[in-house]
């Protein structure tokens, strides 16, 4: 399993990155390995897999250095802030006009899943702009996320825990084959937007690597109403208390001094950490 964090900035872009967008990669020879291994269900097809998981503003275009839009597998999003699924009406387009493979060409109607809190179709169709009685269904296939409901997309397993943010949002405990130690499974937890909770502990419970939000600073955020964001600090305890393996600390916003979110975190975990970087990458 490969993340790429494409866009890693929070609350809106940085001048060097995009707002929260991720996509998890399963190449096609970390899957065979794993049918063979009997980690990946053998009626899983050997191929590709590309999963965006959240897709914020300015996000579709790295998505498209790395894949097509319309070989995409999924989308999930997290919760429904702009800075994490702004990007969803650009994929739409791309889909439905594309002079090639656009539906409104071809003729194929992608109905590419796509994953979210229990408003994601109505909200998805008012961000776009809609007429009354239109719908994006078709392109889209809108699936709603539950707590705990595991769903599965080709050799992964997508578990969303609700989270502690102001709008229905979870965080993500997924479950795939292993880039790193083939014929293995391995969890990758990204924590979505939250401040600390239990649940967020426990979606992150021995988590090979834990892609954690940082946004606010200790001191400086806490006249801030709870229930918003971690701070490095609170990144860090969430990471000690379940156990992670590793972290990468993301969706830092302009304002806020990377090195010190770092320094927060590290006062609080003593495993490996650093920053996400903008169209980086992290084997699993």
């Amino acid at each position: 399993m490969r993340l790429r964090t494409l866009g890693v900035a929070g609350s809106a872009p940085r001048p060097d990155s995009p707002a929260s967008t991720y996509l998890v990669q399963v190449p096609a020879d970390v899957v065979a390995a794993g049918v063979a291994s009997g980690v990946v269900p053998p009626d899983v097809e050997v191929r590709d897999w590309d999963v965006v998981v959240d897709l914020g503003n300015g996000g579709l275009g790295y998505v498209q250095r790395h894949v097509a839009p319309h070989d995409l597998d999924a989308v999930v999003l997290t919760h429904l802030h702009p800075d994490h699924c702004a990007d969803l009406s650009g994929l739409f387009v791309h889909l439905k006009y594309h002079p090639e493979r656009g539906a409104m060409r071809s003729g194929v109607l992608p109905h590419l899943p796509v994953y979210g809190p229990a408003d994601v179709a109505e909200r998805a169709g008012q961000m776009y702009g809609l007429h009354p009685g239109e719908t994006m269904d078709g392109i889209f296939d809108f699936r709603t996320l539950a707590d705990a409901v595991t769903l599965r997309v080709g050799p992964l397993e997508i578990t969303p825990r609700q989270v502690f943010h102001p709008v229905e949002a979870y965080g993500l405990r997924i479950t795939g084959p292993s880039s790193l130690r083939r014929g293995e499974r391995v969890v990758l937890t990204y924590t979505g937007d939250t401040d600390y909770c239990e649940s967020v502990v426990e979606v992150s419970r021995g988590a090979d690597l834990l892609l954690a939000e940082a946004a606010f600073v200790q001191g400086r955020d806490d006249v801030v109403e709870p229930g918003i964001h971690l701070t490095g600090g609170r990144a860090g305890r969430v990471a000690a208390e379940a156990g992670a393996a590793r972290m990468v600390l993301t969706h830092l916003p302009s304002w806020t001094d990377p090195e010190v979110a770092l320094a927060e975190a590290r006062a609080e975990y003593d495993g490996p950490v650093e920053l996400a970087l903008p169209d980086g990458v992290q084997e699993v």
